[in-house]
């Protein structure tokens, strides 16, 4: 069992966890994810670890409530126990030490971007955070990027806080006045020399296109439907470059220009009839007091 220690809301439905976990925080390094169940009969699901200390054998995550284990997950408060939380799992990711590394974070995907943040300043990148939801609610650690940032920009779909667009709308900005000199900019900018990307499907297509055309190498974290996280089940894998990879063991992070988004996104929704009968299966059992 581990042990619940903390919890914060930080949205109408997404919430803030600090777990004991000493194994896998002495392990976990940026970019790497656990795979946790809820109870014995419980679905696994794998999430990202938006930080861990090794001192306290602590990890955190982000959660958002979208299907049955995510919501029953938001239920829980401090005190309470989780069956099983495996990790760490997945390919660390590899640091780019670039003069400029741009990071952008869509909804729960900042989780994904803000452990990579202190690691790229520490070998030397400046580092631009651009952090983004729907609307001001949705827009998750920018304090904590502030930290570890040379520069954070939010976002909001709707204008209700900081810049109103997307992030791939805040990205086009900074790509056009951070070129290279020989392209016509002014001496003293910071090139971008890598992206780092992470958030739904949609939203890591339009920034891989807008990175595509001026050459910026872009690596997104992979999401994909999983199961046993060893590469065994299959159920991870995304053709990228024309070739079957499995993102529980060669990702979760890959080049995001070789990705096929369609592929993913229709895989994704494999299984939406499935997950809607789940959820109001429970919703039901909690109106009649039988739901955990």
């Amino acid at each position: 069992m581990f042990r619940i220690l903390d919890t914060k809301q930080l949205a109408s439905d997404v919430k803030w966890f600090r777990i004991a976990a000493p194994l896998v925080a002495k392990h976990r390094q940026p970019g790497q994810f656990v795979i946790l169940r809820l109870d014995e009969t419980g679905e696994r699901i794998p999430l990202t670890m938006a930080a861990a200390d090794p001192k306290t054998g602590t990890i955190e995550l982000i959660v958002k409530a979208i299907g049955k284990t995510t919501r029953v997950l938001f239920t829980k408060q401090a005190g309470d126990t989780i069956q099983d939380i495996m990790g760490p799992l997945g390919r660390p990711t590899e640091i780019h030490k670039v003069d400029h590394a741009v990071l952008v974070g869509g909804g729960v995907g900042t989780a994904v971007i803000y452990p990579l943040a202190k690691a790229l300043q520490d070998a030397g990148c400046f580092v631009t955070a651009i952090t983004g939801g729907r609307t001001k609610e949705l827009v998750v650690l920018e304090d904590e990027l502030k930290k570890v940032s040379n520069a954070v920009y939010a976002t909001t779909d709707d204008g209700s806080y900081g810049f109103k667009g997307t992030v791939a709308d805040k990205l086009r900005e900074l790509i056009a006045v951070n070129r290279p000199p020989s392209q016509g900019e002014p001496q003293g900018c910071r090139a971008i020399g890598v992206v780092y990307c992470a958030g739904p499907v949609p939203m890591m297509k339009a920034v891989c296109d807008l990175t595509r055309p001026f050459g910026i190498k872009t690596i997104v974290s992979l999401n994909p439907i999983m199961v046993d996280g060893t590469g065994m089940c299959g159920g991870c894998r995304v053709t990228i470059g024309g070739k079957t990879k499995f993102a529980c063991v060669d990702g979760p992070e890959f080049d995001g220009h070789q990705v096929d988004y369609a592929e993913l996104w229709d895989r994704l929704g494999a299984y939406k009839a499935h997950e809607k009968v789940a959820l109001d299966r429970w919703e039901h059992e909690c109106k009649i007091g039988v739901g955990k």
